[in-house]
């Protein structure tokens, strides 16, 4: 499957260690696509390789290819949107051509995400 939009934020990275002994890393994001009503996407990227590898950045446009699974935790299901392939979009117009949309300029900076007080006893 396969999603195009721009990279509204970038959640703060997960990590540790499985339970044979290696380290792992994840990273998430969310995209968003440029539909009549917009709709949003969050994805993730397993892997340090890959996060290095992707280099996703804040107002990118990207198309993302990724797989859908499910896995169940005490009686509840959850699902999981990996990417597995990230392609950079080429600008539609060159610039400098008169009538071509303008782009906002992208964030400076990510938005921060905090737990508040949400309970978070999910193992994953």
């Amino acid at each position: 499957m396969e999603f195009t939009g721009k990279i509204i934020a970038i959640l703060q990275p997960r990590g540790g260690v499985a339970k044979s002994g290696n380290e792992w890393k994840a990273q998430e994001y969310v995209i968003e696509d440029h539909g009549q009503y917009p709709r949003k996407m969050c994805f993730d990227v397993f892997g340090a390789d890959k996060i290095e590898q992707f280099n996703i950045q804040m107002g990118e446009e990207l198309t993302v290819s990724f797989d859908v699974d499910a896995r169940q935790w005490q009686d509840r299901w959850f699902n999981s949107i990996r990417a597995w392939k990230v392609e950079r979009v080429s600008a539609a117009a060159p610039a400098g051509v008169p009538g071509a949309p303008v782009p906002p300029p992208a964030p400076t900076a990510a938005p921060e995400f905090l737990a508040g007080d949400a309970k978070d006893d999910l193992p994953f």
